[in-house]
């Protein structure tokens, strides 16, 4: 697995970004059954300002947000509900899955006020963006439930609570 990980907010450096984020891509792509040896990703760890700014770039929503994702390639599902196709490997083997952004100060605060280590909340961000690059998401009411149960199990795996059940 190729993780590029770039700390573009200092405040970061106090949390083991690279730990999480393995962690996370990790127990995500096990619980998928997907080979992770040829993943890439990248994440920006950035601060608030910094996401806002993508955010209204690529969103049209001028304010921070907690975690951005940038798919490499389109893998939503076309029925609600449905699981999106699992990424095929490029000719050379390599599955570049995309970007992601996560905001330190937005993080922060969530945590403290979900009552959870920042640690955990980070991890959740990372699993919740990485499902994200696969073609999961939460616009349609049948998608979010598929795609915050998926949240629970992983986390569920790793030790932490149902973040939607608490």
């Amino acid at each position: 697995m190729d993780i590029d990980i770039l700390i573009d907010e200092p405040r970061w450096n106090d949390v083991d970004l690279e730990a999480l984020v393995k962690t996370a891509l990790v127990a995500t792509f096990d619980h998928l059954g997907i080979a992770a040896d040829a993943v890439e990703v990248s994440v920006l760890a950035c601060n608030n300002e910094r996401i806002a700014a993508l955010n209204d770039t690529y969103r049209d929503k001028a304010s921070a947000t907690n975690v951005l994702s940038w798919p490499a390639e389109d893998l939503a599902a076309a029925t609600a509900g449905a699981r999106p196709a699992p990424p095929q490997p490029d000719p050379d083997g390599s599955l570049p899955l995309g970007d992601i952004a996560i905001a330190y100060e937005t993080c922060a605060h969530e945590a403290e006020a979900l009552g959870k280590p920042m640690t955990e909340h980070v991890t959740h961000l990372m699993v919740h963006g990485t499902l994200h690059l696969l073609g999961y998401d939460h616009i349609r009411d049948p998608d979010a439930t598929l795609m915050q149960a998926i949240e629970a199990e992983i986390l569920g795996k790793l030790g932490y609570d149902d973040p939607y059940n608490d």
